[in-house]
């Protein structure tokens, strides 16, 4: 009876190595092959861990062509690991087509809990945690926006990747769209040395990073829209 491999989907810290788990070193030791975002990024810590295997880069560039050679290993029986650069695959990085084209050709998937940026920032930000909405890369250019417009009227909390580049743009959009005064958090290389968290209104955070340095990658968590006066008057009319 022929037996297909398995799909593992392993994250990897954002910063601090000692989030590795222990299950995550496991599988990456025991499966056949490991798929890398980035080959030279991994390397550092596939050595760190004494993970001794074969790597292939599995990008953003390349994964729908790829996919169609790791479809054919799974099938032979081989099991394989993705991991991206940081963070849990699949989330703002490559790994959701390759899950649902192994889902497509009944392969078993199976994702390993672990680091994953927006979680902790989330949680530290102080706002509203028991709903959220996780946009991650806002569009460059086409859509953008639109995509803020509508987020205006968002009432659960937001939460934004940004690269160092775009962030004092996106928060000068932010103040736009959202109002000078939504209150918003900002967390840069979380679980590193230099970790930080900057929380108070839009205008008072883009104040603090256009005098500061501006490195790593970011998470913006942004509170919901304030409900209407309008929506509470018909509320309280219901009740």
């Amino acid at each position: 009876m022929k037996t297909t491999g398995k799909l593992y989907l392993v994250p990897t810290p954002i910063g601090n190595l000692e989030d590795m788990t222990f299950r995550a070193i496991n599988v990456l030791k025991e499966v056949d092959l490991i798929l890398a975002e980035d080959t030279r990024t991994s390397a550092p810590l596939l050595k760190h861990f004494g993970i001794d295997k074969k790597v292939y880069a599995h990008h953003q560039h390349n994964e729908h062509k790829a996919s169609t050679e790791i479809i054919k290993f799974l099938e032979q029986g081989q099991q394989i690991a993705l991991i991206s650069d940081a963070g849990t695959p699949a989330i703002s990085d490559p790994g959701f087509f390759l899950v649902r084209e192994a889902l497509k050709h009944g392969i078993e998937v199976c994702c390993l809990p672990g680091a994953t940026a927006f979680v902790p920032a989330l949680v530290n930000s102080g706002l509203p945690s028991d709903q959220f909405v996780f946009e991650g890369f806002l569009p460059v250019k086409k859509g953008r926006q639109t995509r803020l417009k509508k987020l205006a009227e968002e009432d659960r909390t937001m939460i934004f990747y940004e690269s160092p580049h775009r962030l004092l743009k996106t928060l000068s959009e932010f103040a736009a769209f959202f109002g000078t005064e939504r209150q918003i958090s900002v967390s840069r290389e979380l679980s590193k040395l230099y970790e930080e968290n900057v929380r108070g209104t839009v205008l008072d955070v883009k104040s603090h990073f256009e005098n500061n340095i501006l490195k790593g990658e970011f998470v913006i968590c942004v509170a919901g829209a304030p409900e209407t006066p309008k929506v509470k008057e018909k509320f309280y009319k219901e009740k």
